[in-house]
């Protein structure tokens, strides 16, 4: 979110001090957003207009692929602390300055991507020099050539002007979508016996209404222990239809525009759908691949999805027999996490209220910031009286253990409040890489969370389920933090999008590790152990739920391709469709899960499939490194660090894999966690 640069900003000297090598403002007003936002269009302006400008004869590495890397570098440095604000700030107004930056920005994004002249100087370049380039260099140099073809620049001046227009709207209408979700406020009123089954620390941490009733919102902490565990259907069933009706109106209306314009750009470009353009560039080449892959370990999953599914048929039956429900004979949308947290009580005797209370967040947060520090030879120094954006916000600077020299500094902002981005996610602030003076800058990087608040003298406590969520997005920030690449746009988690998953999911294994386990978790009273019986429980529902689970997610990835295949789209009806067809249970009548979907425009769309196309790199590289050599093996882990973090995306996704598992990528682990047998195949062509 980043750097400042510019009258109103103080120096990269000042900045520093004080901060451990921190540049970051987040005190600008609206009025310093938008003359900021300005003057680094403008400085920005003038590096592309100067390449533009030179004589074909005098193109040089040094004016032309280090002039724009340069620029690039002070456009990534000085951006985010623009268009960041937007998720995080506690002010609308502040908020709003930096949405409309972002939309300033993204145009302008549009205008340089589409600067012909300096395109013209790029394919100069690569013709004279790519001999004397270093690898990085030629890489960097390539992509530029890449990105110029896939922006049409060696397309006539009038498509040219096509897709600068139809890409700005673009931009424009995906910030406008993400924007109607993080500012979603709805309430819902609620008596006591209607939340009848949650416990009472949920009860506690509601609002109440002037004549005692409790007031829920659609925010994680509330929506999703309500689904999981409130006994009364008709509950569940008004909170999952507000929680799929978010937006509805708005955004549905500018997903199916943005589904047309991005089909036409893609045809303009000369592909045949939306999703082979995004899809090119990434491992899995294209939408062919996508669908074959999803395909096969859907006919895999659907026989343990449908001996699910039954299962949980029957637990309602019987449910419903013994409160004197009606049995319609069907699982509803609004059933699903709560039959599924009963799969886990039931078959696997997993008692959530007992187990929450080994999960403080602090305990967890000690026990993450250990294992990761040990794993991979890092240290981790809390910036005391750090300048964020909200109280709540922490900083922490960000060691090798060996060298004592700082690599970055993350932030941590855990807690739901208004206007704030609504799931968890790690952001980028600023790459770590190499500037134009030829030191190398350090990475700064953001986790937000919506965890569970301290409330009324009790802490905060985390499902496991959380606690997972929390590792997961804790592998981006290292794998923002541990880059070591020249170029800013390598940096980081700049990789095949089909490969950004690979290092947070593997360091999700981490939570369902004994070992591990232990020194994440501490009872919140007494500091007391998990007991070996509930330790063992848990470790061993992590096969709970499997087909379904894996079979929801092949619903959003085939909705997520079949949108982006297509020229127009009914997207409530293709989604209702697909879970139909696919985990056989039907939409909410009058809800549209895709309106607050906010993958489908936040960079994701058309690469949905990523998640789970990761988990084969993921599942290989922890089953076949760190469970035989050790879960906390220190060799390991800096290996890990050596070859899949630092080189960010300067090197291809499948090299690293190889490198690091000392051939092939292989698919046993993958299919053995999905309760699949190593002999099902499935496309293994396409991971070799």
């Amino acid at each position: 979110m980043t750097l400042q640069d510019g009258s109103a900003a103080p120096s990269r000297e000042e900045s520093e001090a004080g901060t451990g090598g921190n540049p970051l403002r987040w005190d600008l007003t609206p009025d310093e957003i938008r003359t900021l936002t300005d003057t680094l269009i403008d400085r920005i302006q003038r590096v592309y207009d100067a390449v533009g400008s030179l004589d074909l004869d005098k193109v040089s590495v040094e004016n032309t692929l280090k002039a724009l890397a340069g620029a690039k570098f002070s456009y990534a440095a000085s951006r985010h602390v623009l268009d960041f604000p937007q998720y995080v700030s506690p002010c609308k107004e502040v908020r709003s300055a930096s949405t409309e930056a972002d939309k300033k920005l993204s145009q302008f994004d549009v205008e340089i991507s589409m600067r012909g002249d300096v395109f013209k100087r790029i394919l100069t370049l690569q013709d004279r020099n790519k001999k004397s380039l270093t690898s990085e260099e030629e890489r960097f140099l390539d992509r530029l050539v890449t990105l110029g073809k896939r922006n049409g620049l060696h397309l006539s001046k009038d498509t040219q002007e096509e897709i600068k227009k139809l890409s700005k709207l673009i931009s424009e209408l995906s910030i406008e979508f993400n924007r109607n979700i993080n500012e979603e406020n709805t309430v819902l009123v609620f008596s006591e016996r209607e939340l009848s089954g949650l416990a009472d620390s949920y009860l506690n941490e509601l609002q109440k209404t002037a004549d005692g009733r409790y007031m829920v919102t659609l925010e994680y902490p509330h929506y999703h222990p309500l689904m999981k565990r409130c006994h009364i259907p008709e509950t569940r069933k008004r909170v999952e239809t507000a929680f799929h009706s978010r937006c509805k109106e708005a955004n549905t209306a500018i997903l199916e525009q943005l589904i047309e314009l991005k089909a036409k750009v893609a045809n303009l470009l000369g592909f045949s759908s939306h999703a082979n353009y995004v899809l090119e560039l990434n491992m899995a080449r294209n939408a062919i691949n996508v669908s074959d892959f999803l395909d096969k370990l859907y006919t895999r999953l659907k026989p343990i999805g449908d001996k699910e599914r039954r299962y949980i048929l029957a637990l309602k039956k019987r449910e419903c027999l013994m409160k004197g429900y009606d049995f319609d004979g069907q699982i509803h949308a609004w059933d699903m996490p709560y039959y599924m947290n009963q799969v886990e009580q039931v078959k696997f005797a997993v008692d959530k209220d007992t187990l929450i209370q080994y999960f403080p967040l602090d305990v967890v947060t000690d026990g993450l910031f250990g294992i990761y520090q040990d794993l991979l030879g890092l240290t981790f120094t809390r910036v005391q009286q750090a300048h964020a954006w909200h109280p709540a916000v922490s900083l922490y600077s960000v060691s090798d253990s060996a060298t004592g020299d700082e690599i970055g500094q993350f932030y941590l902002d855990l807690h739901p409040r208004e206007g704030k981005y609504g799931h968890a996610a790690c952001f980028g602030l600023h790459p770590g890489c190499v500037g134009p003076d030829g030191k190398r800058r350090l990475s700064v990087a953001a986790m937000v969370a919506n965890f569970t608040k301290p409330r009324r003298g009790l802490q905060s406590l985390l499902q496991h389920h959380e606690v997972e969520t929390y590792f997961h997005e804790f592998g981006h920030i290292m794998h923002e933090l541990c880059s070591k690449t020249v170029f800013s746009d390598f940096s980081g988690t700049l990789v095949e999008t089909d490969f950004v998953e690979v290092p947070s999911q593997t360091l999700e294994n981490w939570v369902w590790e004994k070992e591990s386990l232990r020194r994440m978790s501490a009872h919140y009273k007494d500091g007391s152990p998990i007991p070996d019986a509930l330790l063992h429980k848990l470790i061993a529902s992590r096969v709970a739920n499997t087909g379904l689970m894996n079979l929801r997610q092949i619903v959003l990835s085939k909705v997520d391709q079949s949108l982006h295949t297509m020229r127009h789209a009914d997207t409530a009806e293709v989604f209702a469709r697909h879970s139909r067809d696919i985990l056989g249970v039907p939409a909410t009548p009058g809800t549209n899960m895709t309106a607050s979907f906010s993958h489908l425009a936040g960079g994701y769309d058309g690469q949905y499939y990523s998640y789970l196309w990761s988990e084969v790199y993921s599942m290989d590289i922890f089953w076949n490194r760190f469970k035989k050599e050790g879960v906390v093996n220190p060799k390991v882990g800096s290996e890990y660090r050596r070859v899949i973090l630092e080189p960010g995306g300067s090197i291809d996704g499948m090299d690293m894999l190889k490198t690091f598992l000392g051939r092939n990528p292989r698919q046993d682990a993958f299919l053995q966690c999905k309760g699949l047998t190593t002999s099902d195949e499935i496309g293994l062509e396409m991971f070799g």
